[in-house]
């Protein structure tokens, strides 16, 4: 199934999606001897899909609605366990624990490092998953 297809899976209809658009962190992460010395800047980019039956707010009150600072808060604690080798790793880890999340219905997760390369944007790694009912 390509990305854009599960985008329009039909089990999120009824969802709102909320994003968190080139988060950009500084991390630990790489195979090559030279990326173990030091951190390197990553863009995060997290799709959660969340029923509008528990995303609608009736008082207007954050607790009525997944906070963003979930999704920042949730990075932030990959990162503090330390090294990464792929940004592979760090896309499941993070989209693991969006789903733990009892509100998530589904996530998209994709990391990219835009400093590798001199002739591209940036190369990265992209998961969408769906929480098992």
């Amino acid at each position: 199934m390509t990305m854009l297809a599960a985008l329009s899976h039909p089990s999120l209809q009824d969802c709102r999606r909320m994003f968190l658009r080139n988060y950009e962190v500084q991390i630990n992460i790489g195979v090559h001897e030279f990326e173990k010395k030091g951190e390197q800047r990553v863009l995060i980019n997290i799709d959660l899909f969340v029923p509008l039956a528990q995303s609608t707010p009736q008082a207007d009150k954050l607790d009525e609605v997944v906070d963003y600072d979930f999704m920042r808060n949730t990075v932030a604690e990959r990162m503090a366990q330390g090294h990464v080798h792929l940004q592979e790793t760090l896309c499941d880890d993070v989209a693991r624990a969006m789903l733990k999340h009892p509100k998530v219905r589904a996530v998209r997760v994709s990391t990219e490092k835009p400093d590798v390369y001199p002739d591209c944007d940036s190369v990265g790694v992209e998961v969408f998953h769906i929480k098992q009912a």
